[in-house]
């Protein structure tokens, strides 16, 4: 493992891999914003798909066609070529075997003798004559450009000739002339017309050719070659291109229209549903739907503005609800302070007079005292907790050192904490922690937290640390208790939550210390977050904005503590040698010091369970990289 993370590092530092990450950035960059609309945009897609796909059908439907065309054209040029051909290998062979076949001054009584090459110009003149260049003609010798010997004694003749400047060598391929020398009959080929110089600047052209194996007039062998252009049919051909191309392309513009708008008719009103609930998810449960026919889109609507207005009537009888709640634990509240003033006071009498009563009425007596001091304690909680669900409660902010405020909840748990044999030591005081604030709910939340730390601490140190960075401040405090279990960092704001249901408030809390505490982070802007482990203790952070308003973005005190079985875990890994981190550090941010751990007795750590406020995740952003790494773990916590 630990070779493999060094073989990571070496990739990561080497010359290439920043320079690639760079060049991904910038190609990706530019296409963000096509990706969002994408991604965004259903009609886009659905119309984008059209395309795609008609464009596919009209270019499978072009080549099918334009195959068609093709085949149709040759197969019909090749037909009307071989029966021409025919007709011309008939006529030259007759002409070699008639008697004056060929007229001019070297005709005889009979064939021999008579000049083969003259006769041959002849031949291909007459032959050509008849095409109206609708064909060539093209006389070679038996054997010629094929790297073949004439059979002895036989002369043959000479050289090639063409009708029309064509060259007869480079307009006949050899492949054919080779068929036409090795066997009878007539072969065929596609090829191109090549013209000589004398031509002028004429390109070639392609062409059909058919050559068979004739006799002259001498009866030697010599090859006769019809030479069809297909200018004609590549013409019509094209033709047919271009028509299919301008068609197809007409079809995907009317496809694309046709799909826009009929995409447009279904997602118009998806687009209007979308943005009226979320409307009605701002707390605009008047909105509606415009409904306009009696389709699917129209049925659509009407469901959607039934299910607006119930909603909203349920909503409101919730509020309703709610409210009549709210007023009557506020009522509640209030009316019971005048009867339980009265029993107050008579329970002071009592509870003066008790040493004149016998010893089973006197502790009757003190714990008469002792519940009218909790239920007064319950009273007060729920009269601020109905401030809040009412937003009734008001924040009177103000600058003040939070080291004054530590001070003063220490010095009213220290009572407390000498019965529980506890030693609460203060870390990070040495400096001012300035915050704006108000001073009675933040005392009131740390002294829940104080007094929380010790109840559960077990006797052990409690250890509360202040720091400040960025527009952030932070107070945390620590404990080596019981710890919490996976799970409890969230549900132990929740109101009359207990980690142990069996177990007996012996202080005499009532279960919305908590409630009230985040709650009062909550109005401070701020957050309120717990860390515990089994066994381990727990530590619970308050981070307030130095500056009233100001969204926080990460919090200078780490959620989870830096002697966790986590982190332990990861100093020895670091110790055992480098690259072992898991982050790839080799050095450790210098803190401020722990107090030893006490032993603990476990077998395999257990993962801390760091938890952020419920509600409050979404005000968390990244932060910036050149900040600590304590800063950077504590606001992972805040996610």
């Amino acid at each position: 493992m630990r070779g493999g993370r060094q073989l990571r590092h070496i990739t990561d530092g080497a010359p290439g891999g920043p320079l690639l990450r760079l060049f991904v950035r910038l190609v990706r960059r530019p296409l963000l914003p096509a990706v969002r609309i994408w991604r965004r945009n259903i009609q886009l897609r659905v119309v984008a798909a059209t395309l795609l796909m008609s464009l596919a059908v009209v270019l499978a439907l072009g080549f099918v066609v334009i195959a068609q065309v093709s085949k149709g054209l040759l197969d019909a040029k090749e037909e009307a070529a071989q029966s021409q051909a025919a007709g011309g290998f008939a006529v030259a062979q007759e002409k070699a075997n008639t008697p004056f076949a060929v007229d001019g001054p070297d005709a005889t009584d009979n064939k021999v003798g008579r000049d083969a090459s003259t006769w041959m110009n002849s031949l291909v003149k007459q032959l050509a004559s008849g095409g109206q260049t609708a064909f060539e003609v093209v006389a070679l010798g038996a054997g010629t450009g094929t790297g073949e010997q004439t059979a002895p004694g036989a002369q043959g003749v000479k050289g090639a000739r063409a009708s029309g400047n064509v060259d007869p060598t480079a307009s006949v391929p050899l492949t054919l002339r080779r068929s036409v020398n090795h066997a009878t009959g007539t072969f065929k080929t596609f090829w191109q017309i090549r013209y000589t110089a004398g031509a002028g600047e004429k390109t070639p052209e392609p062409a059909l050719v058919i050559g068979k194996r004739l006799t002259d007039i001498n009866g030697d062998p010599y090859d006769l070659y019809y030479l069809f252009p297909l200018t004609q049919e590549e013409e019509s051909l094209n033709l047919v291109k271009v028509t299919i191309a301008t068609a197809g392309v007409f079809v995907v513009v009317l496809l694309g229209a046709i799909a826009w708008l009929v995409v447009r008719q279904v997602v118009t009103p998806v687009r209007m549903a979308a943005g009226i609930a979320e409307r009605l998810s701002a707390g605009r449960l008047q909105e509606r739907m415009k409904v306009t026919g009696e389709d699917d889109i129209a049925r659509l609507g009407e469901a959607f503005n039934k299910m607006a207005q119930n909603l909203q009537l349920k909503i409101q009888q919730l509020e309703d609800l709610s409210r009549l709640q709210r007023r009557f634990v506020s009522d509640v509240s209030h009316e019971l302070r005048t009867p339980l003033t009265t029993v107050r006071m008579a329970a002071d009498v009592i509870h003066d007079a008790r040493v004149d009563f016998d010893p089973v009425t006197a502790r009757s007596a003190e714990l008469l005292a002792g519940q009218l001091d909790r239920f007064e304690s319950l009273l007060s909680d729920l009269l601020e907790i109905s401030r809040f669900d009412a937003g009734a409660a008001d924040l009177q902010a103000e600058p003040i050192d939070l080291r004054d405020v530590v001070r003063r909840v220490i010095d009213g748990a220290e009572p407390l904490a000498e019965h529980k044999g506890t030693r609460i030591r203060v870390l990070g005081d040495t400096q001012p922690v300035i915050a704006e604030a108000d001073a009675r709910r933040v005392e009131r939340v740390l002294r829940n937290l104080v007094v929380n730390a010790v109840e559960h601490g077990e006797g052990r140190d409690v250890v509360v640390r202040l720091a400040s960075a960025g527009g952030a401040v932070a107070v945390a405090v620590r404990d080596y208790g019981v710890g919490l279990k996976p799970g409890e960092a969230t549900r132990v704001f929740n109101r009359f939550w207990r980690a142990d249901p069996a177990r007996a408030r012996t202080t005499g809390g009532t279960g919305l210390g908590l409630s009230i505490a985040v709650e009062d982070a909550r109005l401070h802007g701020g957050w309120l977050q717990a860390w515990g482990e089994p066994g381990g203790g727990s530590q619970f952070r308050l981070t307030l904005p130095r500056t009233a308003d100001e969204p926080l973005r990460g919090s200078p005190i780490p959620l989870e503590p830096e002697d966790s079985r986590g982190n332990r875990a990861r100093a020895a890994a670091e110790a055992a040698g480098p690259g072992s981190h898991p982050d790839g550090r080799t050095e450790r941010t210098e803190r401020d010091p722990i107090p030893p751990r006490p032993a603990v007795t476990t077998a395999l750590p257990v993962p801390a369970d760091p938890t952020a406020l419920p509600g409050n995740g979404s005000r968390v952003v990244a932060r910036p990289a050149d900040q600590s790494a304590a800063q950077e773990d504590g606001s992972g916590g805040g996610r």
